[in-house]
């Protein structure tokens, strides 16, 4: 009796911790991101990634992982690839149980939509939905990405309605399985000839059925303590983000082409008059590796086959920051707490944004003219067509499955705006040696 009694207490107490410790969920209102309880969220974040494969299987990695991040001031990670089918019920919790909520991309290596051959096929969709399924349950689930970088140049801008589409149809998925409102959103690379154009196409068209429910882009292009909010061209990000319509953010930030890194951008992102349109940040990366972006590493270089490694980088273990980044970006965070407003007092003004105007098309410049009508599922486009007149792309039926290869490095990021040629070269060598 005592036995099964004492049992019944502690399933109840376990079941009353995690009620606790469980994080208010997030939503996307307006252009603000806010938390269940009515508070607005501000991004602090870092990109999570520390193999190719899926960095959310080893809850006592995620938990010193989790621990370090607390100590950082960070409430945030960005995960670039997870895999569907396995067991994430330990790290959820390790950084729930930290505050930190998740950003989750969708695709994988085999799965995203490609610039160059753009489709949107079952295969696709049903690999998306596999991965929403795996973690929708969790609280800490901020929101997912349907793309990173898709685009990357002008001319190939006539993709975009492929972006569009794969953010319809999670959507619909999402709703149709009776799932919160998870916000689906887009990681865009910070390319001059595609702004502001690609952040408004995504939004624009007034159905939000078929538009993202937030926007974000990786941004490199204040580095060093030099840079300001003018020089970086922080003021223009600024200017084209004034009045949007749905939250935007930057997913990835952290120029390395001046040492130390004094993370100075984040005293713009996190106070006036960006707070007021911005919701915080995302700094790239959490591990050391290769391309020199890490705040931490896990000890000395070892063989570059040694279990546990990759690249002769340790993986695992205790987090040892990395002298200055880490101190130096936990102290812009440290000093960095915008109110915000409250969910009751930005409701009312809210419902009245209006979505931005669809951009027309421009010859050499931006493809896509207006809001034309989306991919349906199975749909390729015709790309020798739709290079060469900017309107409404043509597309053909019964794609195959995506292609298998995905550019960038193991974590995700390309880095392509703002890098120099040296670091462009850097990266490459990563690339080739993955």
């Amino acid at each position: 009796m005592f036995t099964r009694a004492f049992a019944a207490i502690a399933i109840a107490a376990t079941i009353a911790i995690e009620v606790v410790l469980a994080l208010p969920t997030i939503s996307a209102v307006g252009a603000k991101f806010f938390t269940s309880d009515g508070n607005q969220f501000y991004i602090k974040g870092v990109a999570y990634q520390l193999t190719t494969d899926d960095p959310l299987l080893d809850s006592n990695q995620c938990q010193l992982d989790a621990k370090q991040m607390t100590d950082l001031g960070a409430n945030t990670i960005r995960v670039y690839h997870v895999a569907s089918d396995g067991d994430h019920s330990g790290c959820m919790e390790a950084f729930s149980n930290a505050g930190i909520y998740v950003f989750l991309d969708l695709d994988t290596f085999s799965t995203w939509i490609t610039e160059d051959d753009p489709m949107w096929n079952q295969t696709q969709l049903s690999s998306f939905e596999q991965v929403l399924d795996e973690f929708q349950s969790y609280t800490n689930l901020a929101g997912v990405f349907v793309g990173n970088e898709i685009l990357t140049f002008a001319n190939t801008s006539y993709a975009a309605p492929y972006i569009k589409a794969a953010a319809r149809d999670v959507k619909a998925y999402r709703d149709s399985k009776g799932y919160r409102p998870i916000p689906v959103g887009y990681s865009a690379a910070d390319v001059p000839s595609l702004r502001p154009m690609l952040q408004d196409y995504l939004a624009c068209g007034g159905n939000s059925s078929e538009n993202v429910d937030f926007y974000s882009l990786n941004t490199y292009e204040w580095c060093g303590s030099d840079s300001s909010y003018d020089i970086s061209g922080y003021s223009d990000l600024q200017a084209n983000a004034s009045g949007y319509s749905i939250p935007i953010f930057i997913s990835e930030t952290g120029c390395i082409t001046v040492r130390p890194r004094t993370f100075a951008d984040q005293g713009a992102i996190f106070t006036p008059p960006m707070d007021d349109t911005w919701s915080g940040a995302i700094i790239y990366e959490w591990i050391e590796v290769a391309n020199d972006y890490g705040i931490v590493d896990y000890g000395p270089m070892v063989a570059a086959t040694a279990t546990g490694a990759v690249g002769g980088y340790p993986v695992s273990g205790s987090p040892i920051p990395i002298s200055p980044d880490f101190s130096n970006l936990k102290s812009q965070w440290a000093t960095l707490s915008p109110s915000g407003v409250k969910l009751s007092d930005y409701s009312a003004s809210a419902s009245s944004l209006t979505p931005p105007a669809c951009p027309s098309s421009t010859k050499g410049g931006w493809l896509v003219g207006g809001n034309p009508s989306l991919p349906a599922l199975g749909d390729r486009l015709n790309t020798a067509a739709a290079s060469t007149t900017p309107s409404s792309p043509s597309q053909t039926g019964a794609a195959p499955s995506a292609s298998t290869t995905k550019k960038g490095n193991a974590n995700g990021g390309k880095e392509i705006a703002g890098m120099s040629i040296g670091l462009a070269g850097v990266m490459l060598a990563f690339i080739v040696w993955l």
